[in-house]
């Protein structure tokens, strides 16, 4: 055969070679979860691809089977050929660096950074090529399998994507950089923490539920009514453990119109909704569930022992998604929250902790106590008596002002560690 014919079959060959390494390495390397969500859009590469890797130990059986028939017919023409006009030795340290280059690391290092640009189209040669060698993967395939139960690994069986865990769902939401606007990604974040949030966690502690007492005069009442600030109010007998129903505000205009004189008391309770109620351990995905099958905006949250504990709104559990409904930016000041410079901040005992690690971006404990009066409380092990300063971690924590046993302001600064 005319050198120059040999020449061009040992280019071809090597040509050949460099499809089998990238199809290789491009078809490992598709991201599976781009590659199921192309193929559920009708992509016919993605298609042929996914139906490939269904099976992966016959796919990676036609290529390696291909690549070695190619390698060696390589090397026993270069080998009967080239070996006695320039020597073994060159011949073989020049036929392994053509094959290492141009075979195999050129092939698929492309192939490693444009995987989906190399593994469609090659998809239309290795689907033929499969069935093709269907015998001989067979054969080869039945001996590595065999090989590989030796060690417990099951390769026969399909192989489909693998379930993220939340962590790996979480890394993926992170990775996605620009792909996702900051507030979209935030708001995934959110949903995959609910699981580890209570009820508990978000509630507003009974202290602080705005709520009608019937046994108040009419006066007060009708006052409260017409000044309040929310849309459902709790109406109880003196105590919030003796709820009678949850009255919705549009059901009180009446009242209003009518004036202290004709208000009666037991009125008022004809137009309450039955009260719900929820234990302080529901998970928050729970409590979502439930509020939807029952038609629910407003939950009562009792403890192990029936008392009530607080109240539980929807726009609370749909804040720990979305974020807070009443200001645009979680550096604008609240009522709750409110700078004082020189990094302090006047946080209210009441505050959620998880509030406030949310709104400055801090690490206080979550675990135990739920608001800030709570952790005070805990890491002094006793109510303070006045102003005093003492630290929470690496927190500076100086209570302001204190009343009805509890801490009603305090000022922190985090302090670098």
């Amino acid at each position: 055969m005319p050198p120059g014919l040999l020449f061009c079959l040992l280019a071809l060959l090597i040509v050949i070679s460099a499809f089998f390494s990238s199809s290789e390495t491009s078809m490992m390397a598709l991201n599976r979860y781009r590659l199921k969500h192309r193929a559920r859009s009708g992509h016919r590469g993605a298609r042929r691809a996914a139906q490939l890797l269904e099976r992966p130990d016959k796919l990676i059986g036609s290529i390696l089977i291909g690549n070695n028939l190619v390698n060696v017919l390589v090397s026993v023409i270069v080998g009967s050929v080239f070996a006695h006009l320039y020597g073994e030795i060159l011949t073989t340290i020049v036929l392994t660096l053509v094959l290492l280059v141009f075979a195999e690391v050129t092939p698929k290092t492309i192939a490693a950074l444009h995987p989906e640009k190399v593994a469609f189209p090659a998809s239309l040669i290795l689907r033929p090529l499969q069935w093709l060698l269907t015998p001989l993967v067979l054969l080869v395939g039945g001996i590595s399998n065999g090989l590989a139960r030796l060690v417990g690994v099951e390769a026969t069986a399909a192989q489909d994507v693998e379930h993220l865990a939340p962590e790996e769902l979480r890394t993926v939401v992170f990775e996605s950089g620009a792909l996702l606007p900051s507030r979209h990604k935030g708001m995934l974040l959110n949903v995959l923490d609910l699981d580890q949030a209570t009820v508990e966690d978000i509630m507003i502690p009974r202290n602080d539920v705005a709520g009608v007492d019937l046994q108040d005069s009419a006066e007060e009442i009708l006052q409260q009514l017409a000044d309040s600030d929310y849309t459902r109010l709790p109406v109880f007998e003196g105590d919030i453990n003796r709820v009678v129903g949850i009255l919705h505000l549009r059901r009180a205009t009446q009242f209003l119109r009518k004036g202290p004189t004709a208000f009666a008391a037991e009125e008022l309770k004809r137009y309450t909704d039955e009260p719900y109620f929820v234990p302080e351990a529901t998970p928050l995905p729970t409590l979502l569930m439930n509020f939807q099958n029952s038609k629910r905006r407003m939950a009562l949250v009792v403890d192990e022992y029936g008392e009530v504990m607080g109240i539980v709104t929807l726009e609370d559990l749909l804040e720990e998604i979305v974020g807070d409904f009443t200001t645009s930016s979680p550096a604008v000041e609240s009522e709750e929250i409110a700078s004082r410079g020189g990094g302090w901040y006047a946080i209210q005992g009441s505050t959620s902790i998880r509030d406030i690690n949310r709104t400055l971006g801090w690490e206080l404990p979550t675990e135990g106590p739920k608001t800030f009066n709570g952790l005070a409380v805990e890491h002094l092990e006793s109510i303070p008596d006045g102003n005093i300063c003492f630290y929470i971690l690496n927190y500076l924590v100086e209570i302001e002002e204190v009343s009805d046993k509890r801490i009603t302001r305090a000022l922190v600064r985090k302090i670098n560690p």
